[in-house]
């Protein structure tokens, strides 16, 4: 099932995606139903609540009532959660390859992959405060002049644990959802030969979009091999498959949890797909341009980007 946190008469709801006929909130059903609503008072419920949670909204959307049914226009979409802690990681070998030899155009230097990305996956963990969702603004961070989209799968963590073997990784997947990790392209060119970071490259507010859904792992195969676009203005810039991931969820999971404990609601990107941001094609965001990201299963997380 696919699932989001909404705004409906200034309250979040979660809810399930009806398709066509709209949208349910959970608490709402579950309330008209006698089941016990507080699986759904937030996800991060939803997600504590496991197979008892996502079962009851099986059997409620199954029997779904009118009374409970949004529509998309009466609603605004939220982030579907406020990470507990947020990574992101860089695993696509060909968005690496594109974005070195373009950085090598602008700054004059020589960028080669190091032997150790091949060896383990790479991350940082990022502003889990700035996240913004399906439909919401990025407001044009006002140091920057380079302003990049960048097209990622996410998975969000379901289950606490630690030292996870990535034979048993998928079990610690509560879903799938789309992550785009807005970049300030100059401010990143700068600081990053510091060694220490990204930092303002990455870090601004509404500079992290999740969303509108999270698919639930039961929709999704692992390791995951999803269809991925970015459109910006209705132009095709690029995509490809997740499944061309060096490092998969698996193997990510695994790294990240050794002698470390990994939370329910964490959320942990894959990175850019291969020409999945502008940087690779040479291209770069404009004030007011519209992008559309879409993944296969998930949807199609739309913003616009403006400057004050």
């Amino acid at each position: 099932m696919r699932l989001g946190t909404v705004c409906y008469e200034k309250r979040e709801r979660v809810v399930a995606d009806l398709g066509e006929i709209g949208m349910l909130d959970l608490h709402l059903a579950a309330e008209h139903a006698g089941e016990n609503a507080s699986l759904f008072v937030d996800m991060m419920s939803v997600i504590y609540g496991g197979p008892e949670a996502l079962a009851l909204a099986a059997c409620l959307i199954d029997t779904a009532r009118e009374a409970a049914i949004l529509l998309e226009e009466e609603i605004t979409f939220c982030p579907p959660l406020l990470p507990v802690q947020y990574r992101d990681c860089l695993v696509f070998e060909t968005h690496l390859k594109n974005s070195f030899a373009q950085a090598e155009k602008m700054t004059g230097r020589a960028f080669d992959i190091p032997p150790v990305w091949y060896d383990q996956p790479i991350y940082y963990k990022g502003n889990r405060m700035s996240f913004i969702g399906h439909g919401q603004d990025v407001i044009w961070p006002g140091y920057a002049q380079f302003l990049d989209v960048e097209l990622e799968l996410a998975i969000i963590i379901g289950r606490k644990g630690t030292d996870i073997a990535a034979t048993d990784a998928p079990g610690y997947i509560f879903g799938y959802s789309i992550l785009n990790d807005v970049s300030a392209r100059d401010a990143q060119m700068v600081e990053m030969p510091g060694q220490l970071g990204p930092a303002k490259g990455k870090d601004f507010d509404t500079g992290n979009i999740l969303g509108p859904w999270i698919t639930t792992a039961d929709e999704i195969a692992h390791p995951a091999a999803l269809d991925m676009a970015v459109h910006v203005n209705g132009e095709r810039w690029g995509g490809g498959n997740s499944g061309q991931m060096h490092h998969d969820f698996g193997r990510i999971i695994e790294h990240i949890s050794a002698s470390e404990t990994l939370y329910p609601g964490e959320v942990i990107g894959s990175g850019t797909v291969g020409t999945g941001c502008g940087l690779e094609i040479g291209k770069q965001l404009q004030p007011g341009d519209r992008f559309d990201l879409t993944i296969d299963k998930i949807g199609t997380l739309s913003n616009r980007i403006v400057k004050p």
